[in-house]
């Protein structure tokens, strides 16, 4: 079975009403982001990102995902489908992908300040200050801010490198490493990208681009993966 391998990024959540911060001139819901996400902005506010952090909880919680979201879901009948997520939002699995890595984090995740391997899953959107992991840290976002070390990413360069067929949606292609990946493929794979916007591709990649939003653009994709690439 032929190994499809997605990286998704903010276009495809905005697409479901999930602002993007790129969208905005660097401003996200308002914020600087080195305000809301960064490991400064947290030192210096902790509250402001506690409060920014449920309100992006309560947010996602009411949003569902669009038809880009479920034509890589139903994929997954015919090939074997992995998505790479720079988004911290469940969109891709309430479509019912079962197979996401999430690269920069997770929303409803969060993690012990003193010790990253102890995180947890998050009950409801709420996270206060005097919430404590097992060793009596404060609990913060289990998301990845500017200046971290993104820590799936050597998986998720393994996955590039084995895929068959890669696909790029809704991302700009800016925000590294992520936007590395799809250097990672190897030669002659068929590579499809997907956005309004479309952003600069090494040539030497040969890449399908569709410029339109994730809800059309994907659906054609795949279309032409199936007629063109027998499993």
């Amino acid at each position: 079975m032929k190994k499809i391998v997605v990286l998704t990024g903010a276009g495809i959540s905005a697409e479901s009403g999930l602002k993007t911060f790129r969208d905005s001139n660097g401003l996200w819901e308002g914020h600087d982001v080195m305000e809301v996400a960064s490991p400064q902005g947290w030192d210096a506010d902790m509250n402001l990102l506690l409060h920014f952090y449920n309100e992006r909880r309560k947010q996602a919680l009411t949003a569902t995902p669009n038809n880009g979201h479920y034509a890589l879901a139903k994929l997954e009948q015919s090939y074997e489908v992995t998505i790479i997520t720079q988004n911290v939002d469940a969109l891709h699995e309430k479509a019912g992908s079962s197979n996401v890595l999430h690269l920069h984090g997770e929303l409803f995740k969060v993690r012990s300040t003193i010790d990253p391997s102890l995180n947890y899953q998050l009950d409801g959107w709420e996270l206060k200050k005097g919430d404590l992991c097992e060793k009596g840290s404060q609990l913060r976002p289990d998301i990845v801010w500017f200046g971290e070390a993104v820590p799936m990413m050597e998986n998720a360069i393994k996955l590039a490198l084995e895929a068959d067929i890669f696909m790029v949606v809704g991302t700009s292609l800016q925000v590294y490493p992520a936007a590395s990946l799809i250097n990672y493929t190897r030669n002659n794979t068929p590579t499809y990208v997907i956005d309004p916007f479309i952003p600069n591709v090494d040539a030497s990649l040969n890449a399908i681009c569709y410029q339109e939003p994730a809800t059309t653009g994907v659906p054609k994709a795949i279309k032409h993966i199936v007629q063109s690439f027998k499993n």
